[in-house]
Order: structure tokens, then C-alpha cells, then sequence
């Protein structure tokens, strides 16, 4: 591009960036602009997307289980009826009863709870740890790059399963946000390393340079100019640190390591196990495979719903679906029209 004076001294490389508005956007058209693009763009993604779509439906089910429902279902006790009927026998327990007579259903209903409980706080301390720790450290470098990394190398060492089952027979944990954290206790740091390599490459990027040369500050820096291009990672990490949630609880539960003071599914396979000889009595079979399908359909959701997930952070994807922003058809909000200059189209 040539560099050209105009009679204002201006050049065309400034005239190129110029965007003018004939009117000011208004407070509503820009809240509608942006729940539409923050909100309702997204849900069209996902339900174009037949596994993002499964996956939500899947996780809403849940989500519902673990708060409505467990208002609307009695809670389990013994006696609730006759011991170890079949499921789809009785509309009052269509799921069966255990071997103590209680309903299957409830079992199930009221253990989702504290499993959401425990999949939130395990998801989050170690989304929360590694990006922090690999965004900063990538980016940063030097003398903090080399301690957090040191320190990272250190806790990928240590035996995570080990780990967990000491920390659980001496804490003797109870609160499910507790467990969540201590099941992912080192689970944070595989993805701190690998994020630590992906931000090595993205800080050099032309777009992060010129918001360097702007004086632009490094906490804006990587929040919005580096992280939104790793959240598609970062979505599928949280999801593989809730599968190891719902996993070890579960195993552990089953295993009589964390303490059964709380309703859980490995509790149930449990005692089917232990007391009610579900892998040798076709009769209390569904004792066992009915809080182990509860796990398979939770975990099935979240790996749908993390790979639809990818299309949602595509900006150009979101750009399509929104309704201000894409395609030929969108309009801008009432009364707000922009426009560039010819020379915004002219390439260097």
C-alpha cells in the first residue's frame, strides 16, 4: 500500500481503519446485539449439531435429576416396597427395588446430585489450575516459566491414583466438593504443560504483538486475544477431568474407600455386589447394571457435548449463526447502519 498524504495529512494506511456510524447504536439495540450473539447464537449451533444436541438433552436430564426431580421422587429408604422386584413390574418403582426394598429410582435421582456436585468442583479446580498456571507461564517466561513449570513436572511424577487413595483415607472426605478437588488433585497438570506449548506459539502471533506494541496490559493480553483460541481444548480437558470424576467416585465408592455417608452410585453396585449376588442372580441383576448405565448415559453426554462444543467457540461459526453479524440475510439492530471506507478492501 502506498503511503499517500491527504490534504487533512492524513495517510490511506490510517483510512483504511477508519469506520464511521450514521447513527449511535442505542442501549437496547446493542443488549439485543449481544444476547444474541452471547446466548442465541451458541444455542443454534448446538442444535444444528445433532451431538452437541444429544449431548445437552443428555446433561439437561441430569441437571433436572439433580435438582427437581429430587423433590418430585421420594427419598430411598428401606421397606419402600417388595425387596428385589424387577423394573417395569410396579408403576410405583419402575425401576425395581434393591435387596432392602427401597426404589431404585430414588437411588439414582438423589446420588445425582452430589455426583454434580463433585463433577463441578473437579472440573473447575483443574480447568482453573491449568489455565492459569500454562497461559501465564507461556506467555510470561523466563524465571516464573521455569518454577511453575518445575512444579508441574513435579506434580505429573507423583501416581495420581496413590495419591487420591491416601488423601481420601486421611481426610475421610464427605463434602462433595471436597471429594471433586482431591480426585483431580494432580489431574491439572498434563494440561498446564500442554496449554504452556500452545500459548508458546500463539504469543508471536501478529494480533498479539500489535496489542503488545498498544500497551495493551498481559492479563487482557491472554484472556482475550490467546484464550478464546484454546477454549475448544480447554472445553475437552474439563469434560475428560468430569469422566475421571464420575470414574473414581464411583470406584472408590464401590471400593469402600470414600466413606458411604453419602448416596452414590458405587454405593448401590456395591451392595448389589456385596450383599445381593448381582453378578451370580439374574433376579438383582439390575441392582448393579442400573447405576452403572446412569454413569455410561452421564459420561456418553458430556463426550457428545464436548465435541459439538468445538463449533461454538469457531468464531466464524458464530459469526454465521448470529443474527447481526452473519450472513446475508442478518440485519444490523433498528436504526443503526455502519459503513468503511472503499479503502477498508484494499490490501498491502
Amino acid at each position: 500500500m502506498k503511503r499517500t498524504e491527504t490534504d487533512g495529512g492524513e495517510t490511506e494506511a490510517q483510512m483504511a481503519v477508519e469506520v464511521t456510524a450514521d447513527v449511535e447504536i442505542t442501549r437496547l439495540d446493542w443488549a439485543k446485539q449481544f444476547i444474541d450473539e452471547a446466548i442465541l447464537a451458541p444455542v443454534r449451533i448446538i442444535w444444528s449439531d445433532w451431538r452437541a444436541r444429544v449431548g445437552t438433552l443428555i446433561i439437561l436430564l441430569y441437571l433436572f435429576m439433580g435438582t427437581a426431580a429430587t423433590l418430585l421422587v421420594e427419598t430411598p429408604h428401606s421397606n419402600q416396597g417388595p425387596a428385589m422386584l424387577m423394573p417395569f413390574q410396579d408403576l410405583a418403582h419402575p425401576l425395581g427395588t434393591d435387596g432392602l426394598g427401597q426404589d431404585m429410582l430414588g437411588l439414582i435421582v438423589h446420588a445425582t446430585p452430589n455426583m454434580l456436585r463433585m463433577i463441578l468442583a473437579g472440573g473447575v479446580f483443574t480447568v482453573a489450575m491449568a489455565t492459569v498456571i500454562g497461559l501465564f507461564s507461556g506467555y510470561k517466561g523466563g524465571f516464573f516459566d521455569r518454577v511453575m513449570m518445575t512444579i508441574t513436572d513435579i506434580t505429573m511424577t507423583i501416581p495420581g491414583l496413590p495419591l487420591i487413595i491416601v488423601l481420601a483415607a486421611i481426610l475421610e472426605p464427605e463434602n462433595p466438593y471436597l471429594i471433586g478437588i482431591v480426585l483431580t488433585i494432580n489431574a491439572w497438570a498434563g494440561l498446564a504443560r500442554a496449554l504452556r506449548s500452545q500459548v508458546l506459539t500463539l504469543r508471536d502471533e501478529e494480533y498479539v504483538e500489535a496489542s503488545r506494541a498498544m500497551g495493551i496490559p498481559t492479563r487482557t493480553i491472554v484472556y482475550e486475544d490467546i484464550l478464546p483460541n484454546l477454549m475448544p481444548y480447554i472445553m475437552v480437558n474439563f469434560v475428560a477431568a468430569a469422566r475421571g470424576v464420575i470414574f473414581g467416585s464411583v470406584a472408590l465408592y464401590f471400593l469402600g474407600i470414600l466413606p458411604f455417608s453419602n448416596l452414590n452410585w458405587g454405593v448401590t453396585m456395591n451392595l448389589a455386589y456385596e450383599t445381593g449376588g448381582a453378578l451370580y442372580a439374574f433376579q438383582s441383576a439390575h441392582w448393579l447394571f442400573i447405576p452403572m448405565g446412569a454413569v455410561v448415559l452421564l459420561s456418553f453426554g458430556l463426550i457428545l457435548f464436548s465435541q459439538g462444543m468445538d463449533r461454538v467457540f469457531n468464531p466464524r461459526v458464530r459469526a454465521r449463526h448470529a443474527k447481526f453479524t452473519g450472513g446475508e440475510d442478518s440485519e444490523p439492530p433498528a436504526g443503526v447502519s455502519s459503513t468503511r471506507t472503499t479503502s477498508d478492501k484494499t490490501q498491502p
